[in-house]
């Protein structure tokens, strides 16, 4: 620290390159060169870059949906899916977004006696869940089971 005070601004450069040179190969120090320091005739801001970055992020492709007709196909889709839910839910109990998201898939199957067994089994890990009543409760009375939504509260 004292040598550098102690020189001139042009050897004090010459001497911060040599010492970036000599470590550089090792991985110790990288240090990156700006050779144009003029600000740009365009400015951007943090929040303008931000909200580009999540555009491009939502232009992800998705694959195309596909019907299937064959029976034997849509119960080997079903227990694919489900089996996928499940381990997901054994790895991640607590995280409810996994539970609601099956849930919501058996409803969409019309399958309401499986979506209410999953909204229960949620229900048992995390019953201080306000959302978690409301979507079922939701569900229930969307499709007009009254007695089922009464029963949730």
């Amino acid at each position: 620290g004292k040598m550098l005070e102690r020189m001139e601004e042009s050897e004090q450069r010459i001497f911060l390159e040599m010492d970036r040179d000599k470590y550089a190969h090792k991985g110790m120090m990288r240090v990156p060169k700006v050779r144009n320091k003029t600000p740009a005739a365009m400015q951007i801001t943090a929040e303008q870059l931000l909200a580009e970055a999540q555009a491009h992020r939502n232009d992800e492709k998705k694959p195309p949906k596909q019907m299937i007709t064959d029976p034997e196909e849509l119960e080997e889709y079903k227990l694919r899916t489900r089996t996928d839910y499940e381990n997901s839910i054994r790895r991640q109990k607590h995280y409810m977004g996994t539970w609601v998201k099956y849930a919501k898939w058996e409803e969409s199957l019309q399958e309401y006696e499986r979506a209410r067994s999953i909204f229960e089994r949620a229900l048992e890990v995390d019953y201080k869940n306000f959302s978690l009543w409301l979507k079922y409760a939701e569900m229930e009375m969307k499709h007009k089971f009254v007695n089922h939504a009464r029963n949730v509260w």
